[in-house]
């Protein structure tokens, strides 16, 4: 039940000296010390951290409810049973992102899948085992593994693939048996554009929970991003995209190759890879076409900006969308039909940014005080006809801490050109290094699936703007 579960929550996402403090609850409470102990932070002269909504929520109702519970000092043992007592009373216990937060109309639920990751690279979303469920896989530092839908269970299927860390994975069914094939980057060291990186495909077993054999395929150095992609071309490629061009420095010298690794048939790929594109530099991320695409269309975010490519006879060719450098690029569907690029703005920057019609010109900033951006997505997560943006920061990497968390950004305006910040999906528990959004539940709304590097957990973040029918009626 989401109540026992936001119990729990308050219970273990409690610090350690909070865990040591007792509360006498012979006088009303005093909400300010009872918030400072589910801090991260004993000291009063320091910013405490706020909490997630769920634990906002249910420590108020908690907060409320406590001067008619036994007054006497609690331990932490009485402090759940307490808790749980009140998830038990009522529904208000658990609340969405829409109560939590006084009125903003975001309905997402929080529940961690996993805390103890080592950073998160890569995250990936589809059918492992054939059981018609999306499942979740993730490329660790020294783990590839899944998590098998509904219980979210984890299976690891390769350890320590290269003496450097995974960084990318990609997944899909390229056989129609409706189970995923599997590819993985790995031996990640951006500093080494020689001799660093690696691509391998994982070979299935016939226990998808054992682990997979893997298969070397030639590559670059600083293998870094990878999808499955259309070209229109017939049998699909293993496009995986470098962050550096072999010998750069200082991401200067030759372009990144950009290559595709032609999938045949049961795990074998055509001899030569194919070159998409030689010509830009610290290219961090890529959008793979659509589903639908009938031009095939693969953005890359890059140094000289977000670039545009498309199959041309037999080779490829690239167009300048827009000349900010970029980390990121997804697109999105405005409310007049058109078409909104959106970005992160630099590489690893404080932007979020949307070129609605994919103009260079009509560039939006929809926010400017992210630190460290590193997760982007869009979508219709609020049922409005029409995509809104997400975006995810991680934080400083070195030096102080900076609050972290995932924002809600939409249109005010059919054409895109205005936009607000509709609010929090995170606040400050997942330190955001990547993020995908897909129907989870399949009840008809979007999920965000958020991987975090600082915070070391996989998160899921259920959207919950749709009820859930009400259950079927007993009868006897």
């Amino acid at each position: 039940m989401p109540e026992i579960r936001a119990g729990l929550n308050l219970f273990r996402e409690r610090p350690r000296h909070a865990r040591r403090t007792r509360f006498d609850f012979s006088q009303r409470p005093d909400p300010a010390k009872l918030r400072r102990c589910l801090t991260h932070t004993p000291s009063s002269s320091m910013q405490p951290r706020p909490l997630s909504p769920s634990l906002r929520s249910s420590w108020s109702c908690f907060a409320r409810l406590s001067p008619h519970l036994r007054r006497r000092p609690l331990r932490p043992a009485s402090l759940l049973l307490a808790t749980f007592s009140v998830a038990f009373l009522g529904s208000a216990a658990v609340a969405t992102a829409a109560d939590a937060t006084g009125g903003s109309p975001l309905p997402f639920r929080r529940e961690v899948i996993d805390a103890s990751i080592r950073i998160g690279y890569g995250l990936a979303i589809a059918d492992v085992d054939g059981d018609g469920r999306d499942d979740l896989l993730l490329a660790d530092a020294r783990e590839i593994a899944w998590y098998r839908s509904p219980d979210w269970r984890k299976e690891v299927i390769a350890r320590d693939l290269t003496a450097k860390d995974h960084v990318c994975i990609a997944a899909r069914d390229l056989t129609g048996d409706g189970r995923a094939e599997i590819a993985v980057g790995a031996g990640w060291n951006p500093g080494d554009t020689v001799g660093s990186g690696a691509i391998f495909f994982l070979e299935r077993p016939s226990d998808p929970a054992q682990p997979w054999t893997p298969r070397a395929l030639p590559h670059e150095p600083t293998t870094h991003r990878m999808h499955w992609i259309d070209d229109g071309r017939g049998a699909p490629l293993l496009a995986v995209l470098p962050l550096h061009g072999r010998g750069n420095r200082d991401g200067a010298g030759a372009g990144v190759k950009f290559l595709g690794y032609r999938w045949l048939a049961h795990g074998t790929f055509a001899t030569a890879a194919e070159e998409l594109d030689a010509t830009l530099h610290l290219t961090h991320n890529f959008e793979p076409p659509t589903s639908d695409s009938t031009d095939h269309e693969v953005l890359v975010a890059a140094q000289e900006g977000v670039h545009a490519l498309r199959p041309s006879g037999s080779s490829w060719s690239r167009r300048q969308v827009t000349s900010h450098p970029a980390g990121e690029v997804r697109r999105g569907r405005a409310g007049d039909a058109s078409g909104f690029i959106a970005t992160i703005e630099p590489m690893h920057g404080h932007q979020v940014v949307v070129y609605p019609q994919g103009r260079d010109e009509a560039r939006v900033v929809l926010d400017d005080s992210l630190v460290q951006g590193h997760g982007l997505a869009t979508g219709d997560f609020l049922g409005r006809g029409h995509d809104q943006v997400i975006a995810g920061w991680r934080g400083n990497m070195v030096g102080p801490t900076t609050p972290v968390g995932i924002r809600l950004y939409a249109a005010t305006t059919a054409s895109a050109t205005r936009w607000e910040q509709v609010g929090a999906i995170d606040d400050n528990t997942v330190a955001c290094e990547d993020l995908r959004v897909a129907d989870l539940d399949r009840d008809g709304d979007l999920d965000v699936v958020a991987a975090g590097r600082a915070s070391r957990n996989v998160v899921i973040f259920w959207n919950e703007r749709i009820p859930p029918p009400p259950a079927a009626a007993t009868t006897r």
